[in-house]
C-alpha cells in the first residue's frame, strides 16, 4: 500500500507547486507588514484545504461536468506558468497584497494552497494511491511549518542568489513535470 517511490514523487511534486521556498521573500514581507506570521495557523488551514479538495475535488468536477482529463491538462497549463513564473522572475499570478489576514490570505490561501496545489492534488490522486499523496500532503505540510517558522534564519543562511538559484531550478522541475501532466492527459 505505501510505496516509498510513490511518496517521494508526491513530495517533491507538491514540494515544487507550492514552492515554499520561493516564497520566502513573500513571507519576510507578510511578517514585516504584519508583524509575525501564525506559522501553526497557516499550516493547519492549508492542511484543510488541501485535503478537502483531495476528497471532494472530483465532486466539484462532476457537478460542473468536467472530466478530470480536461482537469489535468488545465491543471498542467497552470503549473506550467507557474514554472515559467519561477524561471523568468514575472508574476501571472496576482494575491491581493492589502489583505490583513496574513497567516490566511494570502499565506495559507493562496501562496501555500493555491490554483496549482489544488490542480496538483488531482493529478497526483489520479496517478498515484491516496494514503502516499495524504503522507506526502503531510511532509509538505511539516516543511511549510518549519519554513514559515523559520523563516527570518532561512532569509540570512540562502541569501538572494541561493533562494534565486532554488526558485529556477524548482521551476525547471515544474516545467517537467507539466509536460508529463499533459501527454499522459492528452
Amino acid at each position: 500500500m505505501f510505496s516509498f517511490k510513490e511518496i517521494a514523487s508526491v513530495t517533491l511534486t507538491l514540494f515544487a507547486v507550492i514552492d515554499i521556498i520561493g516564497s520566502i521573500p513573500i513571507i519576510i514581507e507578510l511578517r514585516k507588514r504584519e508583524g509575525r506570521i501564525e506559522s501553526g495557523k497557516a499550516t493547519i488551514v492549508s492542511a484543510i484545504l488541501m485535503i478537502a479538495f483531495l476528497f471532494l475535488g472530483e465532486s466539484i468536477l462532476k457537478l460542473f461536468a468536467i472530466d478530470f482529463q480536461s482537469f489535468a491538462m488545465a491543471g498542467a497549463i497552470i503549473i506550467f506558468l507557474i514554472g515559467l513564473e519561477m524561471i523568468l522572475g514575472k508574476d501571472f499570478f496576482h494575491s491581493d497584497p492589502e489583505s490583513k489576514s496574513g497567516s490566511i490570505v494570502p499565506l495559507a490561501f493562496p501562496l501555500i494552497v493555491g490554483a496549482g496545489t489544488m490542480t496538483t492534488l488531482l493529478s497526483l490522486r489520479a496517478a498515484y494511491s491516496l494514503p502516499n499523496v495524504l503522507v506526502g500532503i503531510v511532509l509538505n505540510l511539516g516543511f511549510v511549518y518549519v519554513v514559515l517558522k523559520g523563516s527570518a534564519y532561512i532569509e540570512r543562511k540562502l541569501g538572494k542568489s541561493g533562494a534565486d538559484a532554488l526558485r529556477k531550478i524548482f521551476g525547471i522541475i515544474l516545467l517537467a513535470i507539466a509536460i508529463k501532466l499533459f501527454k499522459t492527459n492528452l
